[in-house]
């Protein structure tokens, strides 16, 4: 085994009790992980995942200014539609910031996020039109986000383990499960 010292970024729960990070002793703690740290396809993913939440959020507000400048046909179903489609903007926004500052817990809603994409997408390009300008881009981001996140040293980065891969106890998973040593 390697007697390397986890780094405060690398360690759970590192910080006091109100879920501040401790003090730095000369390492990157949690919150502003050194980019050298973060490999190059999170910040790509992290990155993207943010532009779509940004995208998607000024669509909502178009929607919302429509909503009051325009001539909707429901007054109730644009509203509703336009403060959704705001609200369905937090997901990539969140993945993205939780993917660039290395959390866990951001790569489930960034894969969610993306697998709901292509459909989408797909769907807007059989509408056709101009909604093939935006279902290129999103269909794009999509893949290249999902690729990103499904490499190996986007897992080791967040902390992923495969089921019954690299968990056991000897480097590599050795170990059978459920057997003790």
């Amino acid at each position: 085994m390697s007697e390397k010292p986890m780094s405060a970024a690398r360690t759970p729960g590192a910080g006091n009790s109100a879920g501040r990070p401790a003090p730095a002793t000369g390492e990157a703690t949690a919150a502003n992980p050194p980019a050298g740290d973060r490999p190059a396809r999170i910040s790509l993913a992290a990155a993207l995942s943010g532009l779509q939440g940004v995208a998607i959020a000024g669509w909502g507000a178009i929607m919302l200014l429509l909503t009051f400048t325009g001539e909707p046909d429901g007054l109730v179903q644009s509203l509703t539609g336009s403060v959704t489609v705001i609200l369905l903007a937090v997901l990539p926004l969140a993945a993205g910031h939780g993917l660039w500052r290395l959390r866990r817990w951001s790569r489930g809603p960034a894969v969610l996020t993306q697998m709901l994409a292509l459909p989408a997408a797909w769907y807007m390009v059989q509408t056709g039109g101009g909604w093939l300008v935006a279902a290129v881009p999103l269909a794009v981001t999509a893949v290249v986000i999902l690729g990103c996140l499904m490499s190996p040293a986007a897992a080791e980065a967040l902390g992923v383990t495969p089921p019954g891969g690299a968990a056991a106890d000897g480097p590599g998973g050795t170990s059978a499960p459920g057997r003790s040593a």
